[in-house]
């Protein structure tokens, strides 16, 4: 028996890993080389600035480019196939223009028996496209995860990566009717939402640092409460 096994992008980002312009403007290049000066000179070593740096140059494109791809490389001295490798092991980096909003449904495991599947398919219909699409006015990019590492507020969405919790079918459609149409959305929990290409450069380190000091909620202790009633000192 064998076993066929196709390397490459997700299945709902078809086409090469990396495309889009080739270069920047000379003045774009100066605003983003004095925004990675201040990144790598927070490394010991420059190349460990990769992942802020890709991170920079998708909040200047709303994806990643080749532009974006060769500038990480010149910065970094490295080559532009490592740069790639590593911009491509992420599902972070997007490969495609992204909407103002991404908007990622979990269905895994646990998310997916409280209600993930019917979530995504609730989104797809009210939007009019798959995961991996994008609104054609360019507000909501939708997709489909793997895990939002939030399994005790299952179902998740996350929207530009922040939390909303305990998720159903009306809910998320009010969610992302809200953010089309400008109004305020909160997270349940996280920093302030932002537009996606804010997000990145926030991620980059030079966005706005608000702390979240909401600390772990009810069922995120759920086990420890149970544990200690039972006698364990943990």
């Amino acid at each position: 028996m064998s076993v066929d096994l196709t390397l490459g992008p997700r299945p709902e980002e078809p086409g090469p890993p990396i495309g889009g312009p080739a270069s920047y403007p000379p003045e774009v290049t100066e605003q983003l080389a004095a925004d990675a000066a201040t990144i790598i000179a927070r490394y010991p070593e420059s190349r460990s600035a990769l992942l802020p740096l890709l991170h920079l140059v998708q909040g200047q494109d709303g994806y990643l480019t080749a532009a974006g791809i060769g500038f990480c490389a010149t910065q970094l001295g490295l080559t532009a196939a490592e740069v790639t490798a590593v911009a491509t092991f992420y599902s972070m980096y997007r490969r495609r223009p992204t909407g103002d909003y991404l908007v990622g449904v979990c269905t895994n495991t646990l998310c997916a028996v409280m209600g993930g599947d019917a979530i995504l398919e609730a989104l797809s219909n009210e939007l009019g496209l798959h995961a991996g699409q994008t609104t054609a006015d360019g507000v909501i990019t939708l997709e489909h995860v793997e895990c939002n590492a939030a399994c005790d507020y299952a179902p998740v969405v996350m929207v530009n990566w922040e939390f909303f919790d305990n998720q159903t079918p009306s809910a998320a459609i009010e969610l992302v009717g809200a953010l089309r149409s400008g109004r305020p959305v909160t997270p349940t929990r996280g920093a302030t939402l932002c537009p996606f290409r804010e997000t990145s450069r926030t991620l980059a380190g030079l966005g706005p640092q608000v702390a979240d000091d909401s600390g772990p909620g009810a069922p995120t202790l759920a086990g420890l409460r149970t544990a200690r009633a039972q006698g364990d000192p943990c």
